[in-house]
């Protein structure tokens, strides 16, 4: 997770004001989150009279790309149906510098990892009810198509066929013309008309205390097929191990009937973005994000690989 995160009290002062205009109250309290890779603030804060919110800032120069995803998200989390598992937008503060997006306070924590029994069974059942939600893709969140999403992503596999690092796996070195052909295959079943989160993992989850589930930070969100999320999901699992990923996938309702080769081609993709990614230089002000990527890359190899030979 980021370790160069700004904190509230460093936000320019017009940015606060700003933030305080969207919460109609002056802010008394903020206590920083450590979650995530954003290097913007992320703040629980609380008002003079009580009231409580959830506020993230960015300017490009904490990172150049980062208030683009915040005005995403801020577009996204708008057009969200009230009975969509998320936090509720309550307004952004937009000076064509700072970004700054101010929603409703969730009380919760992530899951446990390695996960939980319980608690992926709940927010499986989350995603499986967010998918029905979400179908057909509210049109003002404006999104693009899973497939235009993860098209360079899912080319990982042919950059890293271009330039082996010395570091590959045997395996995989052996097989990159079945590695790229797997991801072009995932990238083609990426079809549908769901808004897909494409980025739920433990840390991007809220377990209230009442047993509900919350998916926050949804910049990525686009239309995709209604098992994309839940796909994603028990990629996370098998990060942490601890669980059959096949077993998980064959037991859940949008994954079960899906064409096997057709997950193990997006699991190929995914894969093959993620060691790529992690020789990359880190962008700027993010600087945890490779050892973050090579962590997933080097723990769904092996399931990747199984799939591919079993």
């Amino acid at each position: 997770m980021t370790k160069t995160r700004l904190h509230w009290h460093e936000l320019p002062g017009h940015v606060r004001d700003g933030i305080e205009g969207v919460l109609g109250d002056r802010v008394v309290a903020a206590h920083s989150q450590p979650g995530g890779f954003s290097p913007g603030t992320a703040d629980r804060v609380r008002t003079a009279g009580g009231g409580r919110a959830f506020v993230k800032a960015v300017s490009p120069a904490q990172n150049d790309r980062s208030p683009h995803l915040h005005r995403a998200e801020a577009r996204i989390a708008a057009a969200l149906p009230p009975d969509a598992p998320a936090p509720r937008l309550l307004g952004s503060y937009d000076d064509g510098h700072w970004i700054a997006l101010v929603f409703t306070d969730v009380e919760g924590r992530h899951p446990a990892t390695p996960w939980r029994t319980g608690e992926l069974a709940a927010v499986l059942s989350t995603l499986e009810a967010m998918a029905a939600t979400l179908t057909p893709a509210p049109a003002a969140a404006g999104t693009t198509t899973a497939a235009e999403h993860l098209a360079y992503d899912f080319g990982g596999w042919r950059r890293l066929a271009a330039d082996p690092p010395a570091d590959l796996d045997p395996w995989a070195r052996s097989h990159l013309p079945e590695l790229c052909a797997a991801a072009d295959r995932g990238l083609a079943a990426l079809a549908g008309d769901t808004l897909c989160h494409v980025d739920v993992r433990a840390d991007n989850l809220l377990l209230g205390p009442d047993g509900s589930v919350t998916v926050v930070d949804w910049p990525w969100a686009c239309r995709g097929p209604a098992w994309l999320d839940t796909l994603f999901t028990v990629v996370n699992v098998q990060v942490y191990g601890g669980h059959d990923p096949d077993a998980l996938l064959a037991a859940q309702p949008l994954t079960a009937d899906v064409d096997p080769a057709d997950l193990t081609g997006v699991l190929a993709g995914l894969t093959g973005f993620l060691l790529d990614g992690a020789r990359q230089p880190p962008p700027p002000g993010i600087p945890t994000v490779r050892a973050f990527q090579r962590q997933q890359g080097e723990a769904l190899l092996p399931w990747l690989t199984h799939r591919l030979t079993s």
